[in-house]
C-alpha cells in the first residue's frame, strides 16, 4: 500500500488501536490515513494545516484519542482524531524548534528540541512537570524505559543522554562519538542499547555502562542510519540513507535480509501498526507506503530463534560516566533556520 503526500514527510505514526496511520509535512501540514487491510487501500481521512512551519513529529496520545504535532515553530498541537478539530495550542512550548516526541505513560509524553532541551508533559495536572537540558544539540530520538524510569536520549552532538525521569537530571552521558546518533532502541531484555549513526555504524551499549559503546557494526555503513525499530530481543529493523529497510540481528551482529527498497532517497521514519502486520516508511520521496511483514519475515523466523545464547555476551568492563562531557555539536540533519524562541508555557493540556 502507498499514497502520495505530496511533500516531504517528517514524522510517522500509528494509531494504537485502529487503522490509522498519521504522517506531518515540511509544510506544516498533517495527513491521516485509514489503510484497509482486505483491499490494501490508503485512504486520506484528514489534511490540515497544523503549524505554520515544517511539522516534524508526530504521535497518538491520550490511548489515541488526540494526535501531537511539534514543529519548527516551536508549538505543540493536540487534534482531536475523530472531529479533526483542535484540542490544544501550545505556541510556547520550547525556545527552540521542536523536533522529537514521545509516550510515556498514558496521561505523560515528553518532547525535545533544536538545543537539547527535553520537556515532560502530564496530561493530568494539564502542565509542564519537569525539564532539563539533556545535549547541545537537536534531540534526533528518544526511548523509555518505564521499568526504571529512563529515558534514553540521543543527539546531533553526538552523544547518548540517560535521563532520570524522577529527579529530572541526567543521570549519565557518553563520551562524544565523533559522530551524529540518529536513533536508539533498547534490546536484549534491557542489557543492550543500540544508537544508529550518521556513518552508519550501529553504536552497541552495555545498561550501566554509557561512557563508551561496547561493540560496533558497520555492515550498514557508509549509509547513514535514519531510522531504527525495534523487532524483538535479537531483531531491529532499520532505514537507510540509501532508501534500503533491512532486517538487523544483534550478537550476533548481522545483517539478515533486506525487507523492502522505499526508494533512492533517505528512509525518514518507521513505523509499526498497532497489530504489528504493517511496517510504515517515509522518504523524502514524497511517499507513504505500508509494507506486509507476515510474508517478509516468516523466512527469517526461526533463524534467528535458534542462535546461541552465547553469543548474546561482550565485554563490559566499562566505569560508568557520572560526570557527563560537553561536546562539540554535530550537523543538524533536519532542516535548518530554528524557529525564533518563545517565553515558556505550562497549560498545554488544560482542554484535553
Amino acid at each position: 500500500m502507498e499514497a502520495s503526500l505530496g511533500e516531504i514527510p517528517f514524522g510517522i505514526d500509528f494509531h494504537p488501536s485502529k487503522e490509522l496511520v498519521a504522517v506531518s509535512l515540511i509544510t506544516g501540514d498533517l495527513h491521516l490515513y485509514k489503510y484497509n487491510t482486505d483491499d490494501s487501500s490508503l485512504q486520506r481521512c484528514l489534511d490540515f494545516r497544523a503549524h505554520a512551519e515544517s511539522c516534524r513529529t508526530v504521535r497518538f496520545i491520550n490511548g489515541g484519542q488526540a494526535v501531537a504535532t511539534g514543529s519548527k515553530d516551536c508549538s505543540i498541537l493536540a487534534t482531536d482524531v475523530e472531529t479533526g478539530s483542535v484540542i490544544a495550542r501550545l505556541e510556547n512550548a520550547h525556545e527552540n524548534a521542536i523536533n522529537s516526541l514521545i509516550n510515556l505513560t498514558e496521561s505523560t509524553v515528553a518532547s525535545g528540541d533544536d538545543e537539547g532541551c527535553i520537556k515532560v508533559w502530564d496530561t493530568r495536572q494539564r502542565s509542564c512537570s519537569g525539564s532539563f537540558n539533556a545535549h547541545e544539540d537537536y534531540i534526533s530520538d528518544m526511548n523509555f524505559v518505564p521499568d526504571s524510569m529512563k529515558l534514553l536520549t540521543t543527539s546531533g552532538d553526538g552523544t547518548l543522554s540517560v535521563c532520570n525521569l524522577r529527579t529530572y537530571k541526567i543521570q549519565t552521558r557518553s563520551e562524544f562519538s565523533e559522530d551524529e546518533l540518529t536513533s536508539v532502541v533498547v534490546m536484549k531484555n534491557g542489557r543492550k542499547v543500540i544508537c544508529g549513526s550518521q556513518s552508519g555504524t550501529l553504536l552497541l551499549y552495555s545498561w550501566g555502562f554509557f561512557k563508551d559503546c561496547s561493540d560496533r557494526f558497520v555492515d550498514l555503513s557508509p549509509n547513514s542510519v535514519e531510522a531504527l525499530l525495534k523487532l524483538d530481543e535479537d531483531r531491529l529493523i532499520t532505514g537507510t540513507e540509501n532508501g534500503l529497510i533491512s532486517l538487523v540481528g544483534i550478537l550476533p551482529n548481522r545483517i539478515i535480509q533486506p525487507i523492502a527498497e522505499h526508494s533512492e532517497y533517505p528512509v525518514e521514519g518507521l513505523a509499526f501498526s498497532h497489530d504489528r502486520r504493517f511496517l510504515g516508511s517515509i522518504s523524502h520521496d514524497q511517499m507513504l507506503k505500508l509494507w506486509d511483514l507476515n510474508d517478509t519475515l516468516q523466512s527469517s523466523e526461526n533463524t534467528a530463534k535458534g542462535q546461541d545464547a552465547s553469543s548474546d555476551s561482550d565485554s563490559d568492563d566499562m566505569e560508568v560516566d557520572d560526570n557527563p562531557p560537553r561536546s562539540t555539536k554535530g550537523m543538524k540533519t533536519k532542516i535548518a533556520n530554528k524557529g525564533a524562541g518563545l517565553s515558556g508555557s505550562n497549560n498545554f493540556f488544560a482542554d484535553l
